[in-house]
């Protein structure tokens, strides 16, 4: 495992080398609270800890959630947003089962008391995932912080996630419009590397793929026996049984993911569609082969740059929430 401070220096290496893009980002730095609360980044450790105490699968479910907050307006808690008309961006049903709030929601409250007004919930979602990944057996990283949360949430702003059955051209699109590359789409698809999915997200490759010939049926690429395997944990009609997105090593953070991908074994349809792209296809064999040794320090640095999307650190546009789940009022 790379120390916190050999991956921080390849995350911002990373970064350097392709540049950042916008005066929001350069502001963000590492220890943005040091002064202003300086037991800040302890005290979400803490609540994430608190929370995989009792349930484990919480850990993925926190890297999910900085996913799907950063791809969504850029990382500002838009997610986090809850609305009496269900009309907010977690409303839409790309954010079907997302789960972690209630972690975010202790960490602010404690912070609260510590620091009134001053840590944003955007930067508590980027530190609880940073956690979640050390806390599976994945890198330690430093997190630039001295996000502001976002002053809107809307529903239809989600359609623009990435999807479990986009083909290889649109999640290189989607990376794209995220200012992300072939290199960001494999790093963070690695990050399957732990979790679960729904037979629902896995469905449409078992029963309803569309066949050349016309027709539904079955994904062709799935090899047999893994296909027959897959079958048998969900079976027709069964969207709720949950199984390893990472056949054979769901709970550990390694690059086993890589690996099934490669071997055919990837579980839902955008991680077997890193094989259908000459550029990612390289990128993954290369991770399994000669850059085997640079994995965990450029998924640390593609965790640092995602984290970095439409970052607000602006105070005019802007604000420290006094509550994640709404924006403030005053």
């Amino acid at each position: 495992m790379a120390s916190r401070g050999t991956a921080s220096g390849a995350a911002m290496a990373f970064l350097l080398s392709l540049g950042i893009i916008g005066v929001a980002r350069a502001q963000l730095q590492v220890g943005f609270y040091s002064d202003s609360c300086p037991d800040a980044e302890d005290t979400v450790t803490a609540a994430v800890q608190d929370a995989a105490a009792s349930d484990p699968t919480i850990l993925p479910a926190l890297l999910r959630l900085q996913f799907h907050d950063c791809f969504v307006r850029g990382c500002d808690a838009s997610v986090l947003i809850r609305s009496e008309s269900n009309d907010a961006e977690v409303d839409n049903g790309k954010n079907q089962g997302l789960r972690g709030q209630d972690v975010v929601d202790a960490a602010k409250a404690q912070l609260e008391d510590q620091c009134p007004g001053v840590v944003s919930c955007a930067d508590i979602i980027a530190l609880a995932a940073r956690d979640a990944v050390a806390m599976t057996g994945g890198p330690s990283f430093d997190v630039p912080t001295g996000r502001r949360d976002g002053l809107a949430s809307n529903l239809r702003d989600a359609d623009v996630l990435p999807d479990a059955a986009d083909s290889i051209s649109v999640l290189r699109s989607r990376f794209a419009a995220a200012g992300l590359d072939d290199r960001d789409l494999v790093l963070l698809t690695a990050a399957h590397t732990v979790g679960t999915t729904a037979c629902f997200f896995v469905k449409d490759r078992l029963y309803g793929f569309p066949l050349p010939g016309g027709g539904t049926g079955s994904d062709p690429s799935i090899p047999a026996p893994f296909l027959a395997e897959l079958k048998a944990r969900c079976p027709p009609g069964d969207f709720n049984t949950r199984l390893p997105l990472d056949r054979g090593s769901g709970s550990a953070f390694d690059d086993s993911i890589l690996r099934n991908i490669r071997s055919g074994l990837a579980v839902i349809a955008s991680d077997a569609a890193l094989n259908a792209g000459n550029a990612t296809r390289a990128l993954v064999d290369a991770y399994l082969g000669p850059a085997a040794g640079s994995f965990q320090g450029d998924f640390a640095a593609a965790m640092v740059r995602m984290g970095s999307i439409g970052a607000i650190t602006d105070d005019d546009a802007g604000e420290v929430r006094d509550v994640c789940s709404a924006f403030n009022t005053n």
